[in-house]
C-alpha cells in the first residue's frame, strides 16, 4: 500500500498504475487520484469539519456534511456538544476507533479519487461498528478502482481479481469461487475463517 501511495520506491522492479510507472509521476498529480483508508487513522488536533474538509480543501458545509451522511458518522457528529465544530484530541483520541475510521472514510469521499486503498479497515472494530464502516466504504468504493489488504476474507468475496501472498510471494490469483475450487490455500482460510464464524459459546 505505501508503494502504491508512493511513500517510498521499490528497490527493484517498479509499480505501475494504468500502465505507468509511479516513479515518473509527481507525488503531487498521483496523491489527487488516491484515497486512502488505513487501519491506522490519523486524525488532526483541530474541528470534526476540518479534519473531513482535509480531504478537499475548498468544500461547501453542505459537502462535508453529505460526505460525513454518506460514511454513516453525520449522526453520532450530531450528537456532540458543538456537532461539526466539535475539537477532538490529536490522533482522535477522544474517539472510538468506529468513529475514527468512519471519519476517515467520509474525508476520502469528499475527496472523490479514482483510486481507493484500503488497508484493514475493518480489523480492529467490534461488529456493531464492523457494520457500520462497511457500508461506509460500500458507498466509498462504488464505481472506483479499489485495492484492498484484508485478512477477513468474507470483506474481499467480491472482488474481480484476489491476490493470495505467502511470505510475500503470490501463490494464487484469481476470483473468489476459482480459488475456492483450487482447494489452495485460500480455499484452507475461507474453510477455517467460515467454521470460526459459527461457532457459539
Amino acid at each position: 500500500m505505501k508503494l502504491c501511495a508512493r511513500f517510498y520506491d521499490p528497490g527493484e522492479g517498479t509499480v505501475s498504475m494504468g500502465g505507468q510507472d509511479l516513479s515518473t509521476l509527481e507525488p503531487e498529480s498521483l496523491m489527487k487520484n488516491i484515497s486512502m483508508v488505513f487501519q491506522d487513522v490519523y486524525l488532526f488536533q483541530d474541528t470534526i469539519r476540518n479534519n473531513i474538509r482535509f480531504g478537499k480543501n475548498d468544500a461547501t458545509d453542505e459537502e462535508i456534511i453529505e460526505a460525513a451522511k454518506k460514511a454513516q458518522c453525520h449522526e453520532f457528529i450530531t450528537k456532540l456538544s458543538k456537532g461539526y465544530d466539535t475539537m477532538i484530541g490529536e490522533g482522535g483520541c477522544t474517539l472510538s476507533g468506529g468513529e475514527k475510521q468512519r471519519l476517515s472514510i467520509a474525508r476520502a469521499i469528499l475527496k472523490d479519487a479514482p483510486i481507493v486503498l484500503l488497508d484493514e479497515a475493518t480489523v480492529s472494530l467490534d461488529p456493531e461498528n464492523e457494520v457500520e464502516v462497511q457500508r461506509a466504504i460500500n458507498t466509498l468504493i462504488a464505481g472506483r478502482t479499489v485495492i484492498v489488504i484484508a485478512h477477513r476474507l468474507k470483506t474481499i468475496c467480491n472482488a474481480d481479481t484476489i491476490v493470495v501472498l505467502d511470505e510475500g510471494r503470490i501463490v494464487e490469483k484469481g476470483r473468489h469461487e476459482d480459488l475456492l475450487n483450487n482447494h489452495g490455500l485460500y480455499a484452507h482460510l475461507w474453510d477455517i475463517q467460515t467454521q470460526i464464524a459459527g461457532w457459539k459459546l
